[in-house]
């Protein structure tokens, strides 16, 4: 039995105390219950997921790495079933109004856990987006390393990292038992990819970057150990896992990838999408109403854009398109060009927010290039989100890759949905939101920050930007690219759709390149229903803003209601609806805000 297991097992046997203190009323001892049992998952959270705890800033776990093993998986399933009990059992009759928020929360996460287990996806954990071969090598980035410890735990992580690509391989030869397997052609790349990183010198291993600069404190002795022990560690221990997981995947999984494209191909094809489709979008939507909506979507945006299109001296928008396509000037010169516009456009961004909002985020952003390992087969741009304690910024990652085939006409409304006031604001003002729980401080639900981040993108027009004729047909673009989703996400894994019925859908409602047309529907047939979040998420925060507008009339303050929007943390679209409906409810008339 593993240690972690121990640890695992050891909080399955907990329990906690619900004794009423003398004096204590029946709902002051049923909210200290709520409140202690939220902290206790949350620390079982943090435990379980020692990288998550990494990210967000908390450094106690440092020196660990994740149970990748089955029976693992078996008994968080166990710790999900009895916590979910615990939760359940608690009465938030007369609860203040967060509480019962904070309840009906996390039953909806476990329940949610409890349902997942079923399609058993750890026995289908990699594919050329996702995997511990790209997260690893994303954690030198993510970790703090400004003392002696933080080496010190770094080390033990490099020390445990084949356990892991073992614990991994071993779960993707059951699912090949199992037939769960992805694509082989994704399957392809992702070997690719695990070459790459294993084939690294240590001056351009992503593992080694800690130890190239060292902060102030460390003297000259213990740096030379401290460089000596990490290389060592990953020529000896963190390449070779590397080598032999890319062999794995070359010479044994790859083959016996499915050749179908959509996950109606593996057990339980059509409950699996519904599932994922629920999560994703945090709603009662089926696949054919969304497909259906996005088709309704593409008819309307394509009206803008050929208005647009008119204006530029072209009458009808294939041959606008085509032009954008071809015209030269309209693509990247270089890949500092691309990183030079993403910090312009992110700039002048943040002198604009105060006209947006009243709270603005404390951490930092920065704008730096995407990893080269993870380019080649990664979106234009993407966030990293920063330590919640400020010590490291917010990242945009650029993609640098093969510039010269790259259009700037969509890099302005980017810019803006994956910084300010996108991804980087929302996640910031959320992990400073300190009189919420934890698990809600750092909760995800695609659809709430996908949405808003699509939101954002609109936001840049309202202060005046997108001046150019051509960045403001990329921002149209980029609500076209949204919408397409809809349509071909559900047409791969719905209606049985081949790779090139997506891609030639592409093609005909955008001027997207070809390489982001390339990346993104492999995007898709690698993380079903994920991409259906964004639009869905814009549509629903734009319905509830008409809403405010025109109950509130002359009363509506756009900055108060950003405020509100983002105040309560991400939140399933549902329950984000009901929190802005009491919101706009509670200005109407004239009292406080709903928080």
């Amino acid at each position: 039995m593993s240690w972690f297991l121990s640890v695992v097992l050891a909080i399955l046997s907990a329990v906690i105390p619900v004794a009423q203190a003398p004096g204590e009323t029946a709902i002051e001892a049923g909210r200290a219950q709520l409140n202690a049992a939220l902290q206790q998952e949350w620390e079982y959270e943090l435990r379980a997921h020692p990288e998550m705890a990494t990210q967000i800033g908390d450094p106690r776990y440092n020196d660990r790495l994740s149970d990748y093993s089955p029976e693992f998986f078996a008994a968080d399933l166990k710790h999900a079933q009895q916590a979910l009990q615990t939760f359940e059992s608690i009465d938030t009759t007369g609860f203040p109004e967060q509480e019962r928020l904070d309840k009906l929360l996390i039953v909806r996460k476990l329940r949610e856990r409890i349902e997942s287990a079923r399609f058993k996806n750890w026995e289908m954990p990699i594919d050329q987006m996702n995997g511990v071969h790209l997260g690893y090598a994303e954690l030198p980035s993510e970790t703090p390393f400004r003392a002696l410890k933080d080496y010190q735990d770094y080390l033990s992580r490099l020390r445990l990292l084949p356990q892991v690509f073992q614990q991994i391989t071993a779960n993707m030869r059951v699912g090949l038992r199992d037939h769960l397997v992805p694509p082989r052609y994704l399957l392809e790349k992702a070997a690719l990819e695990a070459q790459d990183i294993a084939g690294k010198s240590p001056e351009t291993s992503p593992f080694t970057k800690p130890v190239r600069n060292f902060p102030a404190g460390i003297s000259e002795a213990e740096q030379k150990t401290l460089h000596d022990a990490v290389v060592a560690a990953v020529k000896q221990e963190v390449a070779p896992a590397y080598a032999r997981l890319a062999e794995f995947l070359r010479t044994e999984y790859a083959p016996k990838g499915r050749t179908e494209y959509g996950v109606w191909a593996l057990p339980d094809g059509e409950a699996r999408y519904r599932f994922d489709v629920r999560r994703m979008t945090t709603t009662d939507l089926s696949p054919e109403n969304i497909h259906q909506l996005g088709l309704k979507q593409v008819v309307e945006i394509e009206a803008e854009m050929l208005k647009l299109a008119r204006q530029q001296g072209f009458s009808e928008l294939p041959s606008f398109n085509d032009h954008i396509r071809k015209d030269t000037h309209l693509y990247a010169r270089s890949g500092e060009q691309l990183l030079d516009l993403y910090k312009h456009y992110a700039d002048q961004m943040y002198a604009q927010l105060p006209k947006l909002f009243t709270r603005l985020p404390k951490n930092t952003l920065e704008v730096v290039p995407m990893a080269e390992y993870r380019a080649p087969t990664a979106v234009p741009a993407d966030y990293s989100i920063g330590a919640a304690d400020g010590s490291r910024p917010g990242r945009i990652n650029v993609n640098e890759y093969d510039p010269q085939h790259r259009l700037l006409l969509n890099v302005e409304a980017i810019a803006y949905h994956e910084g300010v006031p996108g991804h980087h604001l929302q996640f910031s003002i959320a992990q400073e939101l300190t009189d919420l729980p934890a698990f809600r401080r750092f909760a995800s639900y695609d659809a709430y920050s996908e949405g808003w981040a699509l939101y954002a993108e609109r936001l840049g027009k309202e202060v005046g930007f997108y001046q150019d004729p051509y960045s403001e047909y990329g921002r149209l673009q980029n609500e076209m690219w949204r919408s397409v989703r809809l349509v071909v996400d559900t047409g791969v894994h719905y209606k049985h759709w081949s790779r090139q019925q997506m891609v030639d859908f592409f093609r005909a409602h955008t001027a997207m390149d070809d390489q982001s047309v390339e990346t993104e529907v492999d995007r898709y047939i690698a993380w079903p229903g994920q991409a259906l979040a964004y639009k869905l998420g814009q549509m629903k925060i734009v319905e509830l803003r008409e809403r405010a507008r025109e109950a509130l009339g002359d009363r509506f303050d756009l900055r108060a209601f950003h405020d509100a929007l983002l105040g309560e943390g991400p939140l399933p679209l549902d329950a984000l609806e009901a929190t802005m409906n009491r919101w706009i409810a509670a200005r109407k008339a004239g009292g406080p805000s709903a928080r």
